[in-house]
């Protein structure tokens, strides 16, 4: 027959608590993964396949709007030219947010400029020979940049088969990280 010290818990409650502990453990446990799965949902990596800019690697922050000199990772649309160039589901574009809602885009000759400095060239050919229309000019509209890169074969908001980049293209902003 056992005896009532037998078969009580031991000295001090240690079972008690290391199942707290475990509980606790658990408990910490949940709200990291229910954070982290937060985050991924809102954050990307993305890999930057052209040469127009010199960073290959992006953290990408989804939904965020975009301020001045900032990474803008964005849909490319649908143009013709985007099409034959890149497919008929183009990888998002990574550029530099040069002007944003309010900004003025004009051009003097070839050279774009966002509220009168000097962003960008124009080239009347891509380099394999089609013919590039201008991009848009005047103030730039409420929810869109001008996206842009300096690079002299840069395919971005100076050309209209880009345009300004507005509303649902705009997938987020990038930070360099390669």
């Amino acid at each position: 027959m056992a005896t009532r010290s037998e078969t009580a818990l031991p000295r001090g409650g240690h079972g008690f608590g290391k199942r707290l502990a475990a509980i606790g453990l658990l408990a910490v446990a949940a709200l990291a993964l229910q954070s982290l799965s937060s985050w991924s949902s809102a954050h990307a990596l993305m890999i930057n396949e052209s040469e127009s800019l010199p960073n290959w690697a992006f953290l990408v922050e989804a939904g965020r709007f975009p301020s001045r000199g900032e990474y803008v990772i964005f849909n490319p649309g649908r143009d013709p030219l985007v099409r034959k160039y890149f497919g008929e589901h183009p990888s998002p574009f990574a550029k530099i947010a040069y002007g944003i809602p309010g900004d003025v885009v004009s051009r003097e000759g070839n050279d774009v400029l966002v509220n009168g400095q000097r962003v960008a060239r124009l080239k009347p050919l891509t380099r394999r020979g089609d013919a590039l229309a201008p991009g848009p000019v005047g103030i730039i509209p409420r929810g869109c940049v001008f996206a842009g890169t300096d690079h002299k074969d840069g395919f971005d908001s100076r050309y209209a088969a880009i345009s300004f980049v507005c509303g649902n293209r705009i997938a987020g902003v990038g930070r360099p990280i390669l």
